[in-house]
């Protein structure tokens, strides 16, 4: 999203200008298309704007779902619907919470940044909440990594890409970390049925490990922004002009769906091998076919500065 910079992963779509991909073949567009991703989200961050409108919502970082309830976390909080479908901030904080998920057991786990003002570390580390958002507690790694994607294995552990070394890193128990292989990305996505089965976005394509995250294959084949493994043979991805891929044998090959609603993709989580949440630049969206149609499910309004 001279000495390339760690990239800010969530959020963050910049596209090519038009007459720059209409002059290049569409597979190099693409490429280009997440090397501005990488690129726009390792800037340094500035002060935040103020919140905007309670109808809308901007820089959308990553999304969940708990007891069908829809989480969306993003450059101000975590917003849940209310009436209507107009975003309603879940607790108190107004954190940049650039990683997130959900685990299994309903556990919410999150990284990135303070709210400006608030205090405290440039870098949240690792902060879990245990009542669906509304207080939050300090792991682990705090004030030293910005965590920018999240995702959990088979049996309970965690991944994490850490945006501040260009590293993936593991943990059993959110508390101790190993370091694994480094490696520019944007997403992760870790298979449901394979701990060690990890897969990263990258300018080139989908890079694949198979022991860990210890190593990759060198990103190739589709590029892809966002990734998500809703089955074993339902992994899903977002490329960097909005349109939705699927693939059955773990990013080795991949199938077009269709393009998505509101274009300029921000986030993707496939809860299983046919319901999935799409955040993109006009909304927060929802499908329970695979993708071959979506609902809107909440409005967004773009930021100012690429996200």
């Amino acid at each position: 999203m001279t000495k390339p910079r760690i990239p800010r992963v969530a959020g963050r779509s910049a596209t090519p200008a038009r007459p720059l991909s209409q002059s290049l073949p569409l597979s190099l567009s693409l490429a280009l298309a997440l090397v501005l991703v990488l690129s726009a989200c390792a800037r340094t961050p500035g002060p935040s704007p103020k919140p905007g409108p309670a109808s809308a919502l901007t820089h959308i970082h990553g999304l969940g779902l708990h007891k069908d309830t829809l989480y969306v976390a993003t450059h101000e909080g975590i917003h849940s619907p209310g009436a209507g479908g107009a975003p309603v901030l879940v607790g108190v904080r107004r954190d940049d919470f650039m990683g997130f998920t959900v685990a299994a057991d309903g556990t919410f786990l999150a990284g990135g940044h303070p709210a400006p003002g608030s205090g405290g570390p440039a870098n949240l580390g690792l902060v879990t909440s245990a009542d669906s958002g509304r207080t939050w507690t300090e792991r682990s790694l705090v004030g030293e990594v910005d965590f920018h994607s999240l995702d959990t294995a088979p049996g309970g552990a965690v991944y994490g890409y850490d945006s501040t070394a260009g590293r993936l890193r593991f943990t059993r128990d959110l508390t101790v970390w190993e370091d694994r292989a480094s490696l520019r990305a944007l997403d992760i996505a870790v298979s449901p049925t394979g701990p060690d089965t990890v897969v990263a976005t990258t300018e080139t394509g989908v890079a694949r490990s198979t022991d860990g995250g210890r190593t990759f294959t060198p990103g190739s084949g589709q590029v892809v922004s966002y990734v998500s493994w809703g089955a074993a043979d339902a992994l899903y991805g977002l490329s960097p002009d909005g349109v939705l891929f699927r693939s059955g044998d773990g990013g080795a090959a991949w199938t077009r769906v269709g393009p998505v609603p509101g274009g300029s993709p921000q986030a993707l989580t496939a809860v299983d091998a046919r319901r999935l949440l799409v955040a993109t630049g006009d909304g927060v969206y929802e499908s329970r076919d695979a993708g071959r149609s979506f609902v809107r499910r909440m409005e967004v309004r773009s930021g100012g500065d690429g996200h």
